[in-house]
């Protein structure tokens, strides 16, 4: 299964097509060519290291909240240390 990250764009290099995204404080290189006119700033999807689809604020907003709500509910059911 491969899932897709929304992630916001942090820094787009000179060549235009690959850039930097962020989410929850962790960045990654991703290649910006699928997608029309990227701009710092700009949310957008991450799949396979490329942005598919860019998104608005209100959308990336929900989207990241649930990617955090997903995250705080793997946390509650792992195993603690020493259990």
């Amino acid at each position: 299964m491969c899932l897709a990250i929304p992630m916001k764009i942090v820094s787009i290099k000179s060549d235009g097509r690959t850039g930097c995204a962020e989410y929850d404080g962790i960045k990654r290189d991703v290649n910006l060519s699928l997608i029309d006119k990227p701009q710092i700033g700009d949310y957008v999807i991450i799949h396979a290291g490329f942005a598919i689809e860019k998104f608005n604020i209100e959308e990336a907003e929900k989207q990241l909240e649930l990617f955090r709500e997903l995250a705080d509910a793997i946390d509650e059911e792992r195993p603690k240390m020493g259990n």
